[in-house]
């Protein structure tokens, strides 16, 4: 059995990194849909068609499990498709997202998505919690509804940073980045009245390639949370518990694209750390997302 690891282009690399390095007897098999990219100029319903088309693919490729290392399209459609979707078309198959490791993190509680929001605890502290990300994640309200239903006196603070993910693609300079940042940083402190963020979460899996600026530019008392780690050291508990997942012992590294290969392989080494070949998988076009819904 594969690990698979889908995102809609290249960012979803820092968390295939993490995973790499966090399971040496597993293979993994990475999926970029470089040719639909960006998912964010996208309605919710196409993103929602183009993932279920992805997950196929990587279903195919002997994914029994598969991590969406895309926050839009977790955002966007992961709960909707684990319940009106998985069960009935692929029920020995399980799919995961980028964002609950983070809010179980956050909070310090899993949960259980039919559950109602559950009270205070006495002993929990008040929170106040920076969320970063991209305009879908952001107007999704997916960080801020996932830790309400687990601490309902956390407060989040979002912010959509629209220009970072096409500057961070584009390897703007140090100094353009850090006036990015530096602009959503105050953003989205003048609207907490004063307060400081006790949490940041950087809900973007290419924003992990510039948290040291994140770091420099926030309170230094200010505890960052980057989805790569997080979701690595969720996915090993997870496997822990879910012994139907067992390792083979073989460890491979497959990476896919649905769009020119050599661009993919290029660019790749600025998420990944190193360089790596990506191959062609079948091309899934954008005008078939209403088909794939269907």
């Amino acid at each position: 059995m594969n690990i698979g690891v889908f995102d809609s282009g290249s960012g979803g690399l820092t968390i295939m990194r993490a995973l790499d390095e966090a399971f040496p007897d597993r293979s993994l098999i990475y999926l970029g849909d470089h040719a639909n990219a960006p998912y964010g100029n996208r309605s919710p319903d196409e993103i929602y068609a183009l993932t279920l088309r992805n997950l196929e693919r990587l279903f195919g490729e002997d994914c029994a499990l598969v991590v969406i290392a895309c926050n839009t399209a977790v955002a966007r459609g992961l709960r909707r498709l684990q319940r009106e979707w998985l069960p009935f078309s692929y029920p020995n198959h399980r799919v995961l997202g980028v964002i609950v490791p983070v809010v179980e993190d956050v909070t310090g509680m899993q949960w259980n998505a039919d559950q109602l929001p559950v009270a205070r605890l006495g002993h929990a502290p008040d929170l106040n919690v920076a969320v970063f990300a991209t305009h879908h994640t952001a107007e999704s309200g997916v960080f801020a509804g996932e830790i309400h239903k687990r601490s309902p006196h956390i407060e989040v603070w979002q912010q959509a940073c629209a220009r970072l993910v096409p500057l961070i693609e584009e390897d703007a300079p140090e100094l353009v980045l850090k006036e990015c940042v530096e602009g959503y940083v105050s953003l989205l402190k003048s609207r907490m009245s004063g307060k400081e963020p006790d949490v940041c979460i950087l809900g973007c899996t290419h924003y992990p390639l510039i948290e040291p600026l994140f770091r420099e530019i926030l309170p230094q008392g200010t505890r960052i949370l980057s989805q790569p780690s997080v979701t690595a050291r969720s996915l090993v508990a997870y496997l822990d518990r879910h012994r139907e997942f067992p390792a083979s012992g073989i460890c491979s590294r497959t990476f896919l694209t649905t769009g020119k290969p050599a661009l993919a392989s290029r660019i790749a080494s600025r998420f990944y750390g190193r360089a790596v070949t990506f191959i062609s998988a079948e091309n899934i076009r954008s005008e078939e997302w209403s088909a794939a819904g269907a």
